[in-house]
């Protein structure tokens, strides 16, 4: 399986929908009067930009390390999901300011219009369909492991919540009539309020990572039970670990008999990284400094 070539496949596949999902919506949105549902479109668009950011770093990630990136170029898929964070962040925002706009001229006395049919069922399609887009790109992100495809996946939902609360407020809008039209922008406020927390979820994720973040403690706790359960192997320390990209590297000092040979030493070290590797993936990064016991 070709990685790079699946992970084409699986965004283009997105980002069809969105493209479609965008149209409907705006359309949707301007001839059924609905705040809540161009809100919807503009997040739309935002997926339709984070998949091409995908399509262009993913293929930058994909090359083979080099003269000048001894360690590949994998931080660049990272670097593609914190910009989808930040694409998601200021999608959020302009939902948020445009419904509290809305929102601040209705306490003001005046009268919103009630969003059409149309809208409505604009937000019942984009949850469906983004929901199928979601599970579909979500599993094959945790197959290919792609922080990158993963995080476009949690796009797809976050757009199926903001679809959700689209249709909550659409419908409440049409169902009590023009009195209840304001439900309309407090749901795309409520969208927005969502967006935000998906956004930081994926920021945090990919900030550690690019800070050189290490891996959970429970990880590392897996790290050493692996190492110590080898014979003649004691004392795992200066462990330290990081993620690049979809790869782990792992560095650890580790304490052997000072009087065995140093081929029997590389004979265990070798073993120990291939079980590293077993675990953790076959690209893992294993660097062990091996010191006789004292």
């Amino acid at each position: 399986m070709n990685r790079e070539k699946e992970i084409y496949k699986v965004t283009l596949v997105g980002s069809a929908g969105n493209l479609a999902l965008l149209t409907f919506k705006f359309v949707a949105g301007v001839l059924g009067h609905s705040a809540a549902m161009v809100a919807d479109a503009v997040h739309s668009l935002s997926d339709f930009f984070t998949d091409l950011i995908v399509l262009l770093f993913v293929k930058v990630s994909a090359k083979p390390q080099d003269e000048s990136h001894d360690y590949g170029h994998g931080k660049f898929e990272t670097l593609a999901t914190l910009f989808i964070g930040l694409a998601l962040v200021g999608a959020a925002i302009g939902i948020i300011v445009s419904g509290s706009v809305k929102f601040a001229h209705w306490l003001g006395g005046e009268t919103l219009e009630v969003p059409g049919k149309l809208a409505l069922w604009a937000a019942l399609v984009s949850i469906v369909l983004k929901e199928v887009l979601y599970r579909y790109t979500a599993a094959e992100g945790r197959k290919l492991n792609s922080q990158a495809v993963v995080a476009n996946a949690w796009h797809h939902r976050s757009d199926a919540l903001s679809s959700i609360g689209a249709a909550i407020g659409i419908g409440g809008a049409i169902l009590l009539g023009e009195r209840w039209a304001v439900l309309d922008p407090l749901a795309s406020i409520v969208v927005g309020g969502m967006l935000l927390k998906v956004a930081w979820d994926l920021l945090k994720g990919s900030l550690g990572e690019l800070t050189d973040q290490s891996l959970s403690a429970e990880e590392e706790k897996e790290i050493e039970d692996i190492i110590n359960a080898f014979p003649d192997v004691t004392e795992p320390h200066n462990l330290r670990t990081r993620r690049i990209g979809n790869r782990i590297a792992i560095e650890a000092h580790i304490r052997m008999d000072g009087d065995l040979s140093l081929h029997v030493v590389h004979e265990q070290a070798t073993a120990i990284e291939h079980k590293l590797k077993e675990r953790f993936g076959p690209e893992t990064l294993v660097t062990l400094h091996m010191e006789p016991k004292k």
